[in-house]
């Protein structure tokens, strides 16, 4: 699937891009490399970041709603805002 430009997939490799709003439910990024991604208002409802490097990502505002982050790595990430898997919100 491509999403702005980007191709969405497990392992791609999405350093530093633009995904703001982005529609990614149910996108499959297993492995993928988001590092310093922009994912502003993305709609990441039931994804799949099972051990993505989201290190630096702005998520601000993302639903996260029953996505998988086992093992994905969220240091520094901004999570403001945040829908997060279990429904609460990141404040």
């Amino acid at each position: 699937m491509e999403v702005n430009g980007y191709e969405i997939r497990p392992g791609a490799k999405l350093w530093r891009a633009n995904l703001t709003g982005a529609k990614l439910w149910r996108a499959n990024l297993t492995g993928a490399k988001l590092w310093r991604a922009n994912l502003t208002g993305a709609k990441l409802w039931r994804a799949n970041l099972t051990g993505a490097n989201l290190v630096g990502a702005n998520l601000t505002f993302a639903n996260l709603r029953l996505a998988n982050l086992t093992g994905a790595n969220l240091t520094g990430a901004n999570l403001t805002g945040a829908k997060l898997p279990d429904g609460t919100v990141h404040d």
